[in-house]
């Protein structure tokens, strides 16, 4: 009975899934709420003509730069509802948006079939406002890309030896200025060490990597050290070929032997020991370099070269210069050290080198200072804008007169 109830169960599911497939190619709905700007009748979707054309606005309103909020609020005002009553929020415009239903497809499991509904918009439309979407939810990833600080965790403090850590501000043009700041500066625990322009020390260390890796016999160089150092790593390999070579000799002596007519029940079998142990040594030798794969030097000079055509602009490949090669900066008020990960990969140059080969000035190594009105671009305080106002309510009619100068920021 247990069998029979298996077997049955297993049977009405595959019925069950070919009646629901067929009902889906033939354009039948197979259950789920009801789209909005359609109708069901006998198991299919029909064009609704009063909400059909609200479907056509938003597409068309979106697709003319009209963002999602503001269309969700025009129809809520409007008293426009959903097919279940609901209103008209910013996630309904967006899953309405991306609904392919509009341009006539059903969906089914894994099936795709296309004409199945009547269509409210045109394709092209439907298109036009996927890449619209498309390129609107890219926009905040590429804002948040120029906020990336390539330098966090390798870039310290010269005078207290800390970590700098990325910081910006908005001047009252609206100009974003990025910065590295010292940690201890930052939270005032005695050390006076200036910001640093994100842009300029990012660009002074990827200037200087680009230098190593333009260095055919520098490559040279590091590619001999890092073979030394794999050949210090791995100890067991060595061990293994050697042991390989002693059996293979053994191996080649009783050969010898058996055709001078040497031959003993002995000699078999230290042979087949010999033999036996051999392929034991090349399993365990495949499996030490499939583990640490045999790296030459040609492979080593190939891998820094390449970076040779590293797309500087791009901020992913400029973090892994960074990554690959960088393994510490310490910015001094006159001088930058750079740290890198080779034997005596230190690199010390002087703010004046930097700006010179960079075709920098030194006003951008910091940014604007608070308050610093000559330069055109400040920072706006809570203290100066407090401080405006009660110059403003100063001038107020019955005001007690105050001095214009104790409260200039």
């Amino acid at each position: 009975m247990e069998g029979w109830a298996e077997y049955y169960s297993v049977d009405l599911s595959e019925k069950i899934g070919r009646g629901l497939t067929e009902n889906a190619l033939k354009g039948k709905m197979n259950g789920g709420g009801l789209t909005f700007g359609y109708r069901m009748k006998d198991q299919r979707l029909e064009i609704d003509e009063t909400t059909a054309p609200v479907v056509v606005e938003i597409f068309t309103r979106y697709a003319d730069g009209e963002r999602m909020t503001d269309i969700a609020k025009d129809l809520t005002r409007r008293g426009i509802r959903t097919t279940q009553g609901n209103k008209i929020t910013l996630n309904v415009v967006h899953y309405l948006l991306k609904n392919r239903r509009y341009i006539g497809e059903y969906k089914f499991r894994d099936m795709i079939i296309p004409d199945a509904i009547p269509p409210i918009v045109s394709e092209e439309l439907f298109n036009r406002v996927q890449e619209i979407m498309a390129r609107n939810q890219k926009a905040p990833a590429m804002r948040k890309a120029e906020d990336d600080y390539i330098l966090t965790t390798r870039l310290f403090c010269g005078k207290c030896g800390t970590f700098m850590v990325g910081e910006s501000g908005k001047s009252h043009t609206g100009t974003v200025h990025r910065y590295y700041k010292c940690s201890h500066a930052k939270r005032k625990m005695g050390c006076d060490k200036k910001p640093v322009k994100k842009d300029w020390i990012e660009d002074a260390v990827i200037h200087y990597i680009m230098k190593i890796v333009m260095d055919d016999e520098l490559i040279d160089h590091i590619a001999d050290a890092i073979l030394n150092i794999l050949a210090q790593e791995n100890s067991k390999l060595p061990q293994l070929n050697a042991r390989l070579k002693e059996i293979e000799t053994g191996i080649q002596n009783m050969l010898n032997a058996i055709q001078q007519g040497i031959l003993t029940p002995s000699t078999k079998e230290r042979l087949e020991a010999l033999e036996q142990e051999r392929e034991e040594i090349k399993v365990a030798i495949y499996s030490e370099e499939l583990q640490k794969p045999k790296i030459t030097k040609e492979h080593i000079a190939f891998w820094i070269s390449k970076f040779r055509d590293t797309d500087l602009t791009d901020v992913a490949s400029r973090k892994r210069l960074v990554e690959s090669f960088v393994n510490a900066v310490f910015v001094y008020d006159d001088k930058v050290v750079f740290t890198f990960n080779y034997k005596d990969g230190s690199k010390t140059a002087t703010i004046d080198e930097i700006n010179a080969e960079l075709g920098s000035d030194l006003d951008g190594i910091s940014p604007p200072r608070q308050g610093t009105a000559k330069r055109g671009a400040f920072f706006r305080t809570p203290k100066f804008y407090r401080r405006r106002t009660q110059r403003r309510h100063a001038a107020l009619p019955g005001s007690l007169p105050i001095s214009r100068t104790a409260y200039i920021y």
